[in-house]
């Protein structure tokens, strides 16, 4: 265990940076959703792609955005564009806040007056209709040159993974923290990918493979109420779950010698401690006590 947590965050714990870092990496890496606008550091596409993604559900933005880019291919192409055209195909497209589309059409027109895209978040501000958010994501993207994205999705994984306090500066702290230097393209797209994938408003721990189970408050608790989670879910981390787990993994297994199938129920199991032996003894009496398994001092399996 090594690195306090940061201290605006208001937490004393400590844990180690790196190996939580290259968890979620490697996670994200090995096996991540496939979007257009993550195949390319074209700051041009990028913004489409972030402009319209606003309060818009992403699978009518990606159908949305090739097909603006076939029509506007380049900053130059959107630049030159009528406006009303433009207009027009948001409309048409029902990506809402026509506003928007004139931002964009005006940014474009920017852009090509000042003979390129700024690079970084202050700068990418000056862009009209461009605010923080969508600056940084620009500026991540693009150039990985941003700072650690912080919305909606990011405050859940951290409010839950590492118990930061529902407060903007703390949120802030923490993400800029934790992310690497000098690598916010990776790292803002990889917890982003966890807060959509694995670590929603209903969470899917195990199914999703989160990187993050080993370090994770909620994981350890199951409490997984989030700022945008006002009431916990009532089967995830429940007793109900985890029985179910252990009937899953003596349906794999069918018998199975105790440690295995603890280490197979959770990740952080080990035998003497919170998540240990005695935890596991107790879902496993009333599984028996329900006819469901058998078990002997060192083994389980399935009652056929």
């Amino acid at each position: 265990m090594t690195d306090a947590l940061p201290t605006e965050a208001d937490a004393a714990a400590e844990f180690d940076r790196e190996a939580v870092r290259e968890a979620l990496v490697s996670w994200y890496e090995a096996d991540h959703r496939s979007f257009p606008w993550r195949e390319t550091d074209d700051p041009y596409r990028i913004l489409v792609s972030e402009v319209m993604s606003q309060q818009t559900q992403l699978a009518r933005v990606e159908e949305a955005y090739r097909e603006f880019l076939d029509e506007w291919p380049t900053v130059e192409d959107l630049a030159a564009a009528d406006r009303s055209d433009v207009v027009g195909f948001w409309t048409a497209h029902s990506l809402g806040y026509n506003n928007r589309a004139k931002y964009l059409h005006t940014a474009a027109g920017q852009v090509v007056e000042r003979g390129g895209f700024p690079e970084t978040p202050d700068e990418l501000q000056d862009l009209h209709g461009v605010g923080p958010y969508t600056a940084n994501a620009v500026a991540s993207f693009a150039f990985n040159a941003g700072d650690a994205v912080v919305d909606t999705n990011v405050k859940r994984v951290l409010h839950r993974a590492f118990d930061v306090p529902d407060d903007d500066a703390a949120f802030e702290a923490w993400a800029n923290d934790l992310m690497p230097e000098g690598e916010s393209r990776v790292w803002n797209n990889a917890v982003m990918e966890l807060g959509g994938v694995a670590c929603g408003k209903a969470p899917r721990c195990d199914e999703a493979g989160c990187p993050w189970r080993e370090w994770c408050h909620a994981y350890a608790t199951g409490d997984f109420t989030a700022p945008d989670v006002p009431t916990q879910p009532k089967f995830e981390g429940s007793r109900r779950q985890m029985r179910g787990r252990v009937v899953g993994a003596l349906r794999e297994g069918d018998e199975l010698e105790l440690d295995t199938l603890g280490h197979r129920v959770r990740v952080d199991y080990a035998p003497d401690g919170e998540y240990g032996r005695e935890w596991l003894r107790g879902l496993l009496s009333d599984l028996e006590s329900d006819g469901l398994v058998t078990v002997d001092e060192e083994r389980a399996s399935l009652r056929r």
